[in-house]
Formats: C-alpha cells, structure tokens, sequence
C-alpha cells in the first residue's frame, strides 16, 4: 500500500495583472483575438444541447491522440511545456563538467543520466533488485512476513496494511499516525468484483501479467501461482470501502490508543511493522477503515506464506519495472499502460527522465529552485494575489446572499473566508537533499536512495509541529490544491499560463478560467468534506444542524445530476465519489462571475467577435477543460477519479447556472435544460 503524508484535494489554477480591469490589455494574448481559440468550436451544436461540443467540438473531432497519450487537454499541453523547460535546464546542466560533487545540480544530472542509460539497465536485467527478491524468497514466519510489509514501500512491493503520517484533522498542530488498508493491484475494487465482460477481460489479462512478472523473478509454474495471487488480492477487494466511503472524514477518523489498536486487531504486530518501517511506537493512532481492518488481518493470518512470498515478489518487480531492463519494463507497460490506459506506446524515454528527476518523490524541489528562476515572473505573484482577494470578495457577497444559511452559521464562514491561505508560484523552504547520493550509474540504486529520504523525512516527523509553510507540489506542477489542516489555496507556477490565464486576454476570459479555477479551490473549503474543519483546519460542526440539512439536501440533488452523466455504456459517473469536486466546479464558476459582475463597475461589458462578456466568461471555462481520453483510460476514471469526466465539468456546472441560460438563450427545449426549480446552486 503506497503511503502519503497528506491527503489533498487538487485541481487547477492560475493569475492576470489588471484583472480588475474591464478592458482588454495591450498586446497579442496567445489564443485567438481576445484569450479563446473560436476555431475548436462546433456550432452547428447548440450551446444548449451539449455546451462542450460547442465550444471544443471540432477540437475534439480533429485532435488524435498519441500512441503514448491515454488523454490529453488544456492540463497536458502545460505540462509538455514544463517538460520541454525542465529538459533545457537538465541538458544544460549535463553539458557543463564543473558541477560540484554533492549539489543539486549534480543529483539533477546524474539521476537523469541513470534513467537515460538503457544499455546499462538492459545489461542488469532484473539483478538490480535481486537483493529485494532474496528478502522475500527468506520470508519464513509471519515476523518476516510483517517485516517485509514495513519494507514494501521503499522496496517498491505492496502491503495490504499501510501506515503512514499525516496531519491531524482535529489537531492541525501535530502529526497522526495513520493505519490504512490497501493491497491490490488494479484501480479498484470494482475490477475484481464486477461481472461485466469488460472487467472480465482486464482480470484475465491481468491475469497473464502476474505471470509474467512471475517469470521474471525466476519463479516457476507461474499460471497457477499467478492465480493464487488473483484469489488473494480479490478476497481482499471484497473488504475493501467503496471510494466515495472512503472520502468521508467523518468515517474515516477514528482514534485510538495503540494498546486498544491491538486488542482490536490482536492477529496483527502492529508493533513490528511500525519497526520495520522505521517509525516509532505512537501513543495514538487512526484507523481509517476499522470494518475493513479486521477481516483483512484474518486474511493476512490466513493465508500461506508461499503465496504472501509470490505476492510481494510480483509487486516487487511490477512496481520497479520502469527502473529495469527495457524488456521487463516493456511487459509491465503492456498492462499498466495498454490495458488499463489504452496508451499503444510508452512515452519517450527523456519524458519519463524528466519527469522521474522532477517529481515530488524525486529531485522536485531541486529542479524547481532552477525553474521557477527562469520560468516565474514576479509580476504574477502579484496578479495571483489580487485575483484571490477579488475571489475572496465574491465568494464573501454570495455568501451573504445565501437564502438557506442562518447568520450563526454564515458569522463562521465570514471567518474561514477571511482566513484562507492563498499559496501562489513556489515555496519559501526548498527541501535539503544533501543526505541523498545519487549517481549515474544506477538508476535503482537512485530510486532506493530517494524511496530511503522520504521515508526517514516522514519518520522524523513523529513529534514535532507541522510546517504552515511547507507545500506539497512543486512548482512545475501543472496542477493547484486546497488543504483543509492548513485552510490554504496553493498554485504552483506551471499552471498561471494560457488557457488558464493570459494577462493579454480579455478579462472575461481570466476569469472564466484561472478565475473559476482559483474559485474551485475556495469551494474546496466548503465542499462536502472540506466544510467540515473550521477556520484553524479543525475538523469539527461548525454549522448548526438545519444549515447542514438544507447543505447536504442540495449536495444530494447535485449528486443525482451527476450520477446521470454515463460516458461509457455502463459506466456512469459516481455522483458522490465526485461530489467535492462537483461542489467545486460550480462554487468556482459561480463566484468567479460574480467576481467578473464586480470587475465591471456597473459598466457593460464590450461585445468583442460578435460574443457578449458572459458568452466569453463561460466559453473560457469550457476552453480550460478541453479533452480527449481513451476508452480505457475513461473506465479507469469513472471508477476511482474523485474528478467527474472533463466534458461533464464543462456541462455539469453551468446548466445550474442562470446567467449561462440568458448569455446562450437557452430554453425549455435544449437537451442540458434543468428546470429552474431543480437547479443547484450551493455557493
């Protein structure tokens, strides 16, 4: 079971100077006339009928996706850039011969050498994690066998219990140990238990992968061993909490004692894989899913060592398949990247060194020190800071507006509001990798050396008080996040660039896209689950009960909107897995027009190529999610993304909206028409 320190909710994000401003600025943005490229528009479709196809249609229809691409849209386009710029900085890097030994230029190099040298990888074979498979073939008690569980995540294996550390949502000034459950190794319970002849297929294809896996760690009469590890990891599924139940903080925060943890679970040693993952014995703990917890211990207990033996040994070679030869790499894609993504090649080598180097588990903050210096102007921190504020604003008179809150409970959310943390471009405290070796010869023994930091950076944690300033994405991560322990909005610097914003565009335009975008992070304080913590991020009931009846009535109808959206015959969206961020969205793209109305002064906005200003605000936000995925890769969203589908983020939001009907004229007759008695409007 892979371990995070911190659960978020994510999403995207991005700035303009002068965007109070209600006019244009000078100068050529970088789509079409005014901010938005009308040539991806469809208008033989209707706005009314399907508000996606209208505006990104003949995109839609032209775009063909790339062998190594499962999707691809506004997102993905910002992170090629970012992959094209990191790759400047490590080639230039990798050309200069006085780096000095020990600095993170030197460990941004090296590590990207290791990854790029396929001939040495292709030499090793599967000999650069023999040591892992020795320590599982030994495993000879249940002692062992816990051990190598405490292991999995820095060896790269699998555990059916994970523990982990994370901030405390009642004490946002410590640290919690978490016990959670995991184990398997497809996207979701669903792909084990469901009878559909698509799932079917994916097991039986899975199926083969274990065995071939298998295969390469020398074991023998691989089909039926193979077998054994489907039937245990599917027992296991059927004790696994549905996604949506697992997103509940009210469930999922359950306190205890570490001497009740073990009387509750007394077939398991806690005490021992706490041991072997190097963190200290807690006085308390979580545990996140306590129904599933003790059955999944009786299964540990019951099943033979010889199958936990070829369960670790397959996620052992699966999970470092793309740090081993090309072969075995190559036969761990056909399933993870072909079978569940429909991608029909991997991505080249220097996009997946790229992004190995610049990942939070790599050298993130390292490749980021030398990005954000080339790539982050200043003059966008200071944008980002006023959009906010203007957010701040809206979000603040609609609030004031609600008719289904109570002032008790509004005075609460004035206060939160007011709190908010906004987060814009890059962090002040760039971690410490002096304590990392890294080197260009071997690309496992780099990835052990990283999996090693982390984990011990993790284990020094337990005891002291949570940094405020720390962040949890780097920044040329095309991506944005809301953190309820710390009540803040973070927009790493990758993602303050067009669609998303242009400081060339129309001003309608900012704020139908970076403008809604920084609205869904706002909303993500008040969403289903993030509504639950305060101001300080302490999760408690700070509404009174009738607020939160009239709250989760309108949340529910939402759902119900949601839970109709069906992209694939038989796979539907589900409407409360997705639910925080289907709240998001629509709070987002309700406060940012709101924010837009303010923008004007009372002015009328300019008609500029023939469209009105709320026809450009709303078109931005259909341009921002843009996008086109592959089967495969669309099942695999629709089971496990707490994100609805993008063509459902374009259309599901704004048929809630009035000001979208007027600005398209849209009537009783248009397929997305939602009476106005049954529309959903939350903030």
């Amino acid at each position: 079971m892979k371990k995070s320190l911190l659960s978020l909710g994510l999403s995207l994000a991005l700035v303009s100077p002068g965007l109070m401003a209600a006019t244009p600025a000078p100068g050529k943005p970088q789509l079409g006339s005014f901010g938005i490229d009308l040539a991806n528009r469809d208008t033989s479709v209707k706005a009314g009928d399907d508000f996606n196809r209208h505006a990104n249609g003949h995109w839609f229809d032209n775009y063909q996706l790339k062998d190594y691409e499962a999707r691809y849209g506004s997102f993905n386009m910002l992170n090629d850039q970012a992959e094209e710029q990191v790759r400047t900085i490590i080639e230039e890097l990798a050309a200069k011969k006085d780096l000095a030994p020990g600095s993170n230029e030197q460990k941004i190099r090296d590590l990207y050498a290791s990854y790029m040298d396929k001939a040495a990888r292709d030499a090793a074979g599967v000999k650069p994690i023999q040591p892992i498979l020795d320590s599982i073939a030994a495993i000879d008690s249940p002692a062992a066998l816990i051990a190598a569980f405490g292991r999995a995540d820095v060896e790269g294996s699998n555990s059916p219990v994970g523990i982990g550390l994370g901030i405390d949502r009642k004490d946002p000034d410590r640290y919690l140990v978490g016990i959670g459950i995991g184990g398997l190794g497809l996207p979701d319970k669903d792909y084990y238990l469901n009878a559909d002849a698509r799932f079917a297929g994916i097991r039986a294809a899975y199926l083969d992968h274990i065995t071939r896996m298998l295969g390469f760690a020398g074991v023998s009469d691989g089909k039926a061993r193979a077998e054994a590890i489907l039937a245990l990891e599917t027992e296991m599924a059927k004790q696994h909490w549905d996604r949506a139940d697992r997103r509940d903080r009210d469930k999922t925060y359950n306190l205890t004692t570490f001497a009740e943890l073990n009387s509750k679970y007394p077939g398991y040693d806690f005490a021992a894989h706490l041991s072997a993952q190097g963190l200290p014995v807690p006085t308390e703990v979580n545990v996140s899913m306590p129904s599933a917890t003790g059955p999944i211990v009786e299964i540990i207990g019951k099943t033979p060592l010889s199958v936990w033996r070829d369960y670790l040994t397959f996620h052992a070679v699966r999970t470092n398949a793309p740090m081993l030869s090309s072969e075995i790499d190559q036969a761990a894609f056909a399933f993870t990247g072909t079978v569940l993504s429909g991608q029909k090649t991997q991505r080249e080598d220097w996009k997946r060194a790229v992004a190995t180097v610049g990942a939070t588990t790599g050298l993130g903050d390292a490749v980021g020190q030398i990005y954000v210096s080339r790539h982050f102007k200043p003059e966008a921190k200071a944008a980002m800071d006023d959009l906010v504020e203007n957010l701040r604003k809206a979000l603040r008179q609609n609030i004031g507006r609600l008719d289904w809150m109570g002032e008790a409970t509004k005075a609460e959310a004035y206060k939160k509001l007011e709190t908010f943390n906004p987060k814009i471009g890059y962090t002040t405290k760039w971690r410490d990798y002096s304590a990392v070796k890294i080197t260009p010869d071997s690309l496992m023994a780099n990835t052990m050396a990283l999996r090693k930091y982390y984990s011990d950076d993790q284990n020094a944690r337990v005891g002291t008080k949570p940094d405020r300033d720390e962040w949890f994405m780097t920044p040329q991560t095309v991506n944005a996040y809301y953190n309820a322990q710390f009540n803040e909005i973070v927009f790493p610097a990758a993602i303050l660039q067009a669609p998303f914003f242009d400081v060339n565009a129309d001003p309608a335009v900012n704020y139908g896209g970076i403008g809604a975008v920084i609205g869904h992070e706002m909303g993500h304080g008040f969403d289903d689950q993030g509504s639950k913590s305060d101001f300080a991020g302490i999760q408690r009931q700070w509404w009174t009960d009738e607020d939160r009846a009239r709250f989760d009535a309108r949340t529910k109808a939402l759902g119900e909107q949601y839970s109709k959206f069906c992209p694939l015959e038989g796979a539907c969206v589900n409407g409360k897995l997705s639910m925080g961020e289907n709240i998001g969205d629509l709070g987002g793209l309700s406060m940012a027009y709101s924010a837009y109305q303010l923008s004007l002064n009372g002015k009328p906005a300019p008609v500029i190529d023939g469209l009105t200003g709320d026809q450009r605000f709303f078109l931005a936000w259909a341009q921002v999610w843009k996008s086109k995925y592959r089967d495969e890769a669309m099942l695999n969203q629709v089971k496990t993304g707490p994100h609805s589908p993008p063509q459902y983020r374009v259309n599901g939001p704004v048929r809630n909206l009035a000001e979208w009907y007027g600005a398209f004229g849209v009537t009783e007759a248009d397929k997305l028409y939602i009476a106005p008695a049954d529309r959903v409007r939350i903030w």
